[in-house]
């Protein structure tokens, strides 16, 4: 459960925070869904028959959005999210180190070769979902790095 303590609270909220970044990361999961995730492992332990209450679960999700790793579909619901357990812009700029140290620049690829292309498996990018690939691309191209072409391909500068 949720602590009482603000001292204790806090690196509690730290540590599910970190847990569920994690978890997700591993499983390479992009969404959530409450009322799936309340009986996931990561939020009930059945050999000892504890979970985290549903308002402990959205206390972890709101400070997960606050930090910019959760989205939620609808606000209003709160029923499903979208998690990033990398910001957009970390994304970014892996992808662009990853762009440089392969001599990309002023070329064009597709978002389908970036995210599933042989050239980057092995990558930690590779398979990452178009909507959050899409997103990793727009910060660089705010940056100047890139310029999306119809969410269909990018170049690189």
């Amino acid at each position: 459960s949720i602590q009482p303590n603000l001292e204790t609270r806090k690196k509690q909220i730290e540590a599910w925070c970190n847990l569920v970044l994690s978890y997700h990361r591993k499983k390479k999961s992009y969404s959530i869904d409450v009322a799936e995730i309340q009986t996931s492992p990561l939020f009930f332990n059945k050999k000892i028959d504890r979970k985290l209450s549903l308002d402990g679960i959205y206390t972890v999700l709101d400070e997960l959005q606050k930090r910019g790793h959760v989205e939620w579909k609808d606000p209003k619901t709160k029923r499903q999210c979208l998690l990033m357990w990398r910001t957009p812009e970390e994304w970014g700029k892996i992808i662009y180190n990853w762009v440089s140290s392969r001599s990309m620049n002023n070329s064009v690829c597709t978002l389908y070769e970036l995210s599933n292309g042989e050239d980057s498996d092995g990558e930690e990018f590779h398979g990452l979902e178009q909507w959050l690939l899409v997103r990793a691309l727009r910060t660089l191209e705010i940056q100047g790095k890139a310029e999306l072409m119809a969410e269909e391909g990018v170049k690189f500068f």
